[in-house]
């Protein structure tokens, strides 16, 4: 007997506007259908009608969690339109940035896996060591959250602080390899929940376009830190984590590598990082007529900013993809002949953002 069973738009799983709907055999999912866009917030629309400083503090908004990156990428495209070189040091702040900004993610993302898993314990654990990160990231730009710290040419805030940032980056790397990867790798219960469901080969993830580690965990090695590297990616080493297995639990030890490796590089920047200035010169600058594109590689997968210009200091066209728009159709593919109790979890393990889908 077929059942048609709506998830959301709110569900407790997802705080956010998103309609799963399954169609069921007894217990195992025969279609999904996925319904977005359920807010329209209008970003690229009043980009549009703002000057690029304006449109900077605009396009930060896109996502609470990713925020940082979305400006840095922006920034990247005005850049490349303007035709500035960015001061060594302002590249490396950049790079620190944005790799706290991925362990504040990751952090978020395993302790929403944990919960959606009924591991109250470790939701907690993976929650408090994200406040140690979010406290770390306020001390350096004065907020928790749209950080403030790009502009174009450079950055706003030097690193007062650079052996406090060291002090917590030890401390977070001591809690994911100490505690998150043996009890996201070893436990019964998350094996159970995670191994074998969800999976997505390697061949699909390429059809279906899947990016970040949703793709990773299927295989695939692109990482635009390393085959377009920005900032300050080119000085620094550091690995792309990869699995094969494609399934929930390729996803969680993706993220968990990732975080790891996130830690060495940002203690990298902190042995690396040069003296001098943080910022190219004249605050203001003038964006001449052009097209320009730039991509970076935000925490869920490649983020993409395409910017037009004709010569004034309007936009005349920005459009912002982000990876959540191109790996949530995966989850349909995901989720068929699927248990229905899998179904939160398949479409919680790629991360999704739909206020940066609804952007």
């Amino acid at each position: 007997m077929s059942f048609t069973i709506p998830i959301g738009p709110y569900h407790p799983a997802l705080e956010e506007p998103c309609k799963v709907q399954v169609i069921c055999e007894g217990e195992i999912v025969q279609d999904v259908s996925l319904s977005v866009k359920y807010n329209f917030r209008g970003v690229e629309w009043l980009a549009e009608r703002r000057n690029y400083h304006q449109a900077i503090a605009l396009v930060e908004r896109v996502c609470g969690i990713c925020s940082n990156v979305h400006a840095l990428t922006f920034c990247n495209a005005l850049e490349g339109l303007a035709g500035l070189t960015v001061p060594e040091r302002a590249q490396y702040i950049r790079t620190i940035m944005v790799e706290l900004e991925r362990l504040t993610s990751h952090a978020l993302w395993a302790g929403i896996a944990a919960e959606v898993m009924g591991f109250q314990t470790l939701f907690m654990t993976c929650f408090a060591m994200r406040e140690q990160l979010m406290d770390l990231l306020e001390t350096i730009s004065g907020n928790r959250i749209h950080y403030g710290m790009n502009c174009i040419g450079g950055v706003t805030r030097d690193l007062a602080n650079p052996e406090a940032v060291r002090i917590t980056v030890r401390r977070v790397r001591q809690t994911v390899t100490d505690q998150l990867i043996p009890l996201f790798t070893e436990d019964k219960t998350i094996h159970a929940r995670c191994s074998g469901i969800g999976q997505m080969t390697k061949e699909q993830a390429v059809a279906w376009g899947a990016v970040g580690p949703t793709a990773r965990a299927s295989g695939l090695t692109e990482d635009i830190r390393q085959t377009s590297p920005y900032a300050a990616y080119n000085q620094l080493e550091f690995k792309v984590p990869v699995e094969t297995s494609g399934d929930v639990f390729a996803r969680v030890v993706v993220r968990l590598l990732e975080m790891v490796e996130s830690c060495h590089i940002v203690e990298q920047a902190l042995d690396q990082i040069p003296p001098g200035p943080i910022h190219h010169g004249p605050i203001f600058v003038e964006i001449p007529r052009g097209e320009a594109v730039a991509r970076a590689e935000a925490p869920r997968g490649e983020l993409f900013y395409y910017v037009s210009s004709d010569g004034t200091d309007i936009p005349c066209r920005v459009k912002i993809r982000t990876p959540s728009f191109v790996n949530l159709p995966t989850v349909r593919l995901m989720m068929l002949q699927a248990n229905l109790a899998d179904v939160p979890l398949i479409n919680a393990s790629i991360d999704p953002c739909y206020s940066c889908t609804s952007r």
